[in-house]
């Protein structure tokens, strides 16, 4: 398998993922353009995607989705409540309502439920030829019976929004300091770390740090926190192999 994170922040979110048969688009928050844009520095035809997996149905995962569907043809995924909720779905004939699998035939893709200020969120781990990348983003909190689930995945493309100091004294108002570090927010570069320290394991080979906010983060503070945290738990994991996505340029391919 493949893996490329497009663009990760507040502006908008799409990750590229490539099996042996398949290649996937996970959300599409940016525009139809600088999709098309970076897909092709990877050698990647945008027409050449077959599946579109949505998370949830905020903008910064959507924002693609109406001017996508109308040019392309790939399969979107997305569960039954958030295809009530999108509108421009509703026409379109190539859709697949998940709930907690998708059986692509040389891909699994297994779907946990996150908590987030939304009717519906989800992530995905999605597994091929006994290698799995996890893909988790927009949450408040992970729940512990996805724990074993989520063990020792050859790469993790996990949330660390935001400092918890950058953001209390920050500049947004007190009620989205409250809805961000809230149990329907988002992931604290701490809250992650602890999470990626009681989860990776011998197969974990890379790392990604996503959707760091630009007002309450920066990639210095969620690598001194995961460096921190995982010095604390005794967990011994190369620094170079984790990385922090960016609003405006692809992270590298990662090829298990």
């Amino acid at each position: 398998m493949k893996t490329c994170v497009l663009a990760s922040g507040s502006e908008g979110n799409v990750t590229y993922v490539e099996t042996e048969s398949h290649k996937i688009l996970l959300d599409l928050g940016t525009t139809v353009k600088y999709i098309k844009e970076k897909l092709s520095e990877l050698s990647v035809s945008i027409d050449d995607i077959d599946y579109v997996l949505i998370t949830h149905v905020h903008d910064d995962h959507i924002k693609a989705l109406k001017t996508f569907i109308s040019k392309y043809k790939a399969t979107i995924c997305v569960s039954p409540q958030m295809y009530s909720e999108i509108e421009c779905l509703h026409d379109y004939q190539n859709i697949l309502l998940y709930d907690d699998m998708i059986d692509l035939n040389d891909a699994i893709i297994n779907i946990i439920k996150t908590s987030h200020d939304t009717s519906d969120s989800r992530s995905f781990i999605i597994t091929s030829h006994k290698q799995s990348i996890v893909y988790l983003t927009d949450t408040g909190y992970l729940n512990q019976k996805y724990f074993k689930t989520l063990k020792n995945k050859d790469v993790y493309l996990f949330e660390s929004n935001h400092d918890i100091e950058m953001l209390l004294n920050g500049p947004y108002p007190k009620w989205l300091k409250n809805r961000v570090i809230g149990p329907y927010g988002h992931l604290s570069n701490k809250d992650s770390s602890i999470y990626l320290a009681k989860l990776i394991g011998d197969n974990t080979k890379k790392i990604v740090l996503t959707h760091l906010s630009q007002k309450n983060n920066t990639p210095e503070k969620a690598l001194e926190t995961i460096y921190e945290i995982f010095d604390e738990y005794n967990v011994n994991f190369d620094r170079k192999d984790i990385i922090c996505a960016t609003q405006k340029e692809r992270s590298e391919l990662i090829e298990l």
